[in-house]
């Protein structure tokens, strides 16, 4: 037992007395324990000189140094001799970053080790150590780990959860014959944790399925067009490694893992109209588009700029956005592709903004005009049609767009202008619908959906939800001053980026935290944005449930039960007659502006509403 641990533990000092890097005061080798200093010279102060120009103290305060309430800040600590046995007490340390147990005689490693969450450094070399405990794969903040010198025949599977390790000392341990050969292979150590991760058996139960969510009901005895809209980041194959989701088993990683979860995922919800980003040329022609067309959805799809640039093998595995549609409730009338590069070149190619971090970037945003067919009213009402000619929305036209905006986050100022022309690019297109259909633009309902790696307090959030964006806004950096940017506003003040659409999100942190969960990043950054005045919004699709990801400690998506990093968000909404719609001014920012769900729409004088909430 360490004895007396309490009474000498706020007596310990511990520091590091010069800079340097703290790894290479611990030499891996064959028959010494990683912890134990590379001289043994001490100075009477306590101070150990190393050879590497470091020096550590160890001093142990006066009574009158404690007498006076001179604190301490330690966050290594070493505890050696002949210790067989670890008080409870020293898993309350849960500051410690490192800790050195080597070179005593342990022959067990308590489980409640694992509360020590805070440690990067862990020797427990030189101990009789027969087998470890599984929590132990629950320190992920683990990059150095030291087990030389033990009695290990097995590890358990669960450090294959150690995604962080940098060091993996297992010398002079009787390890079995498959183990001691990958330790031994080049970059051994990380094969060990990746072949144990992969073995690691998955007992968590799948998710709890999320719940939907009513914010209004349509009137049950009214005849009401309504659809359902999904947005969804399948995560390619070339994207889904090992490097980039250490956490996840490389066999949950397989594209031929990962598709029958996606596909069971959009059959699960079977929403009317879906929108997906991410999706590789090929996978699109072998695998969605067949899918999809049994369970009675037709669909187009167009791949990054880049692809025209490559021969036919290399475009298979470029990546793009797809959209599919019902075709009993829609019928197909017009698609469009927006390459902002190529909008960039067109509308900008003066501007050094533009050509240097606008026009390399091959994002691209892809639209549908789709036609409204008799089956959107509820099947009670088909057949029958006792619906007046003015609510009567067959053979209108839906607009969806979708786009994949880019992601590094350095680049704020390229997301922003990549969603101005988004929107400059939906306004040309409702220009022609509104031509052809005979209605205006503002009666024209549109849903744009995509993956805008934008959080909601960004300035593209901002810009798509309020309709206008001041030009001294943090993100557009360099952008703030560049006249290019008039190109796409319909603004006449020049103080501000605006757009003609009213665009209001479904969703919002509260009701979906998250659309995007990584070990590095969660948060909310895909959307579905709809016209209120022209679409009402009866419901969305619930929030993933964070008590099974807490539960489960998972670190992040994906996950045997998760195929991708993102998940998806769904909406339903009913489609407003022109007749029941009220007339919008141009877009304006203001209180109104950028409400979550939209507005509730008017009613004409004389006219019956055909919602509640």
């Amino acid at each position: 037992m360490l004895n007396n641990f309490h009474s000498v533990q706020h007596r310990f000092y511990y520091d590091v007395m010069s800079s340097g890097d703290m790894t290479s005061e611990y030499k891996d080798k064959q028959g010494g324990g990683a912890g134990q200093p590379l001289t043994k010279s001490e100075n009477n102060d306590g101070k150990k000189t190393l050879t590497n120009g470091m020096s550590r103290v160890h001093r142990v305060l006066t009574e009158d140094e404690i007498a006076s309430g001179r604190s301490t800040r330690w966050t290594e600590l070493e505890i050696h001799g002949r210790v067989k046995n670890l008080s409870p007490s020293l898993w309350q340390l849960t500051h410690l970053s490192a800790l050195f147990l080597n070179n005593n005689g342990l022959t067990r490693l308590p489980p409640e080790i694992a509360q020590l969450t805070n440690l990067t450094m862990l020797d427990i070399s030189n101990n009789k150590l027969r087998s470890l405990p599984t929590e132990l794969g629950d320190m992920i903040s683990l990059c150095h780990l030291y087990l030389n010198n033990n009695q290990l025949r097995v590890l358990p599977y669960e450090l294959g959860k150690l995604f962080r390790i940098q060091t993996l000392g297992l010398q002079g341990n009787p390890l079995s014959p498959e183990i001691s050969k990958i330790y031994h292979e080049t970059n051994g150590a990380q094969k060990i944790l990746q072949f144990l991760l992969d073995h690691l058996t998955i007992n968590t139960h799948p998710p709890p399925e999320r719940n939907w969510v009513m914010i209004r009901h349509a009137d049950p005895e009214r005849p009401i067009a309504t659809f359902t809209v999904l947005c969804y980041n399948v995560l390619c194959d070339k994207y889904a490694t090992v490097n980039q989701y250490s956490y996840c088993p490389s066999w949950a990683l397989n594209w031929e893992y990962r598709k029958g979860l996606i596909i069971k995922e959009i059959r699960t919800y079977e929403a009317d109209v879906i929108t997906l980003q991410e999706v590789e040329t090929e996978q699109f022609r072998t695998l969605f588009q067949p899918e999809l067309k049994q369970l009675g959805y037709a669909g187009i799809f167009e791949a990054k700029s880049r692809a025209k640039t490559m021969g036919e093998e290399e475009r298979k595995y470029v990546d793009g956005c797809a959209i599919f549609w019902k075709v009993d409730k829609f019928d197909m009338d017009k698609q469009y592709l927006f390459e902002f590069s190529s909008v960039a070149m067109k509308k900008a190619s003066t501007s050094e903004n533009m050509l240097n971090r606008v026009m390399p970037r091959d994002n691209i945003g892809l639209c549908a005009v789709l036609k409204i067919k008799e089956s959107v009213y509820a099947n009670k009402f088909l057949g029958r049609m006792q619906i007046p000619m003015n609510d009567n929305v067959v053979g209108n036209p839906l607009v969806v767009a979708t786009a994949h905006i880019h992601w590094d986050p350095e680049f704020c100022d390229v997301k922003l202008v990549q969603s101005m022309m988004l929107t400059h690019e939906v306004s040309r297109v409702l220009e022609e619908v509104s031509k052809k259909y005979q209605i205006t633009q503002q009666q024209v309902p549109v849903l744009i959906c995509g993956d805008f790696n934008s959080l909601p307090d960004s300035g593209v959030f901002e810009y798509l939800s309020k309709g206008q964006i001041t030009r001294r806004h943090m993100d557009l950096k360099s952008f703030r001053d560049d006249s290019c940017l008039e190109k796409f506003t319909n603004s006449t003040d020049k103080n501000v980026i605006s757009h003609p659409l009213r665009l209001d999100s479904a969703c919002d942190i509260n009701s979906i935290p998250f659309t995007n969960y990584t070990l590095d990043f969660k948060g909310m950054i895909d959307y579905i944005f709809a016209t209120p005045q022209s679409l009402a919004r009866l419901g969305i699709l619930g929030p993933f449930d964070p008590q099974w990801v807490q539960s489960n400690k998972i670190l992040g998506f994906p996950h045997p039960h998760v195929a991708s990093d993102h998940i998806p968000i769904m909406a339903q909404y009913a489609i407003i007659p022109t007749t029941h719609q009220r007339q919008q001014p141009l877009q304006q920012a203001g209180p109104a502006a950028g409400v979550i769900g939209g507005g509730f729409p008017s009613t004409p004088s004389g006219a019956q509403p055909f919602l509640r909430c």
